[in-house]
């Protein structure tokens, strides 16, 4: 049986989102040595903390304690069964001339992911929420760029690093998280996780 635990609020604006932790400690290891890798290029970047990375299902923004509470709702009505992702290729937005944002791919388990996210935007959908209109591309984001500082050298370390195989995953739970800004970047909490339905191997 799957639970969800949700957290009392008093009213009022949550910056908040749907996502899926990075739990893989070797994952996060070799996540970090990338990081550590770009960021001998001297380019102007900020990184992702290595405890704040995971995959976004759905940005939700500012909403009200009420929504949440409907949210949560929602969302635990979601059925899902755990599965692998595999974390391997390393790309940028929005392209190698103007880089933004630095991620790493996601290969194995694309399309049980899209399935989730789907799933996400059915329920979202009957409480008011528009649908997401630039679709759904499954990634980490690792780092941001700040400026045009040393942008050559972080072109060719991410070509030369962009078949890089990152290690692998088993999905299985979600949750609704809690975004708080600041000085030293964002600190996430918690208010709900659901739970995937392990299937019964004796069935």
């Amino acid at each position: 049986m799957r639970k969800g635990v949700f957290k009392t609020l008093s009213e009022e604006k949550i910056r908040s989102f749907i996502a899926i932790e990075i739990t893989n400690e070797t994952v996060k290891t070799d996540i970090l040595r990338f990081q550590k890798t770009i960021l001998d290029t001297n380019a102007d970047l900020k990184l992702v903390k290595t405890e704040n990375i995971h995959i976004t299902l759905r940005f939700l923004g500012d909403i009200t304690t009420t929504m949440v509470e409907k949210i949560s709702k929602e969302l635990n009505k979601i059925q899902f069964q755990p599965f692998e992702v595999e974390f391997r290729d390393v790309g940028v937005f929005p392209n190698l001339k103007r880089i933004n944002v630095v991620w790493i791919g996601i290969k194995k388990g694309v399309t049980e992911l899209t399935d989730l996210y789907n799933k996400i935007e059915s329920r979202l959908n009957t409480i008011g929420f528009r649908p997401e209109t630039r679709g759904f591309r499954p990634h980490i984001t690792v780092a941001r760029v700040r400026s045009t500082r040393n942008k050559n050298k972080l072109t060719k370390t991410i070509i030369d690093m962009q078949n890089c195989v990152f290690g692998s995953l088993v999905v299985d739970s979600i949750q609704l998280k809690k975004s708080i800004l600041m000085p030293r970047g964002p600190q996430y909490f918690i208010l709900l996780e659901v739970k995937g339905i392990k299937k019964n191997k004796f069935l």
